[in-house]
């Protein structure tokens, strides 16, 4: 069984695809075209928040980045390897798969990263942790064929990227 199957029989719907698709973009020009000032928070105890990744492409070797959202663990920053809860994996994630230093810009300054999937308990924490900020995650989840992985970005030390 999945570990983040836990709410069988309740059936999640989600926008049609070109609607989360569109929804991304917009977010990310707003992004781009303020120049990183707008789009991206911090989270809160009960919200996630945003940031931008920049990862280095598996095929092309050339900086891709992607807005995605995260919650804090200590140091780390965690986030959901879904995309838009459809079952290919994200590139970025295939990305980091390939390339696992990275950086991110978030909403109060920017980071060296390294990325990993969280495993075991440490995954069942963090799944559990999202929840609290997310109520349909378990829902959402069950949408995909296979579990979702819950990818965390240690900090690395400055200038390793």
């Amino acid at each position: 069984m999945r570990m983040d199957a836990g709410m069988e029989g309740k059936s999640a719907q989600l926008p049609p695809r070109w609607f989360v698709r569109l929804a991304w973009a917009v977010h990310r020009a707003i992004y781009r075209m303020s120049r990183g000032r707008k789009g991206l928070w911090l989270p809160t105890a009960t919200r996630w928040g945003t940031m931008c990744v920049k990862t280095v492409g598996r095929r092309s070797g050339k900086e891709r980045s992607v807005i995605l959202g995260y919650c804090e663990d200590g140091a780390n920053l965690v986030t959901l390897a879904m995309n838009g809860w459809d079952n290919a994996e994200p590139a970025w994630w295939l990305n980091l798969l390939a390339h696992p230093d990275a950086k991110v810009d978030l909403a109060d300054g920017s980071r060296s990263v390294r990325a990993r999937a969280a495993q075991g308990d440490e995954r069942a924490r963090l799944w559990a942790r999202w929840r609290a900020s997310y109520a349909r995650l378990d829902a959402y989840a069950t949408l995909r064929s296979t579990e979702t992985a819950v990818v965390v970005l240690e900090p690395r030390t400055p200038g390793s990227f």
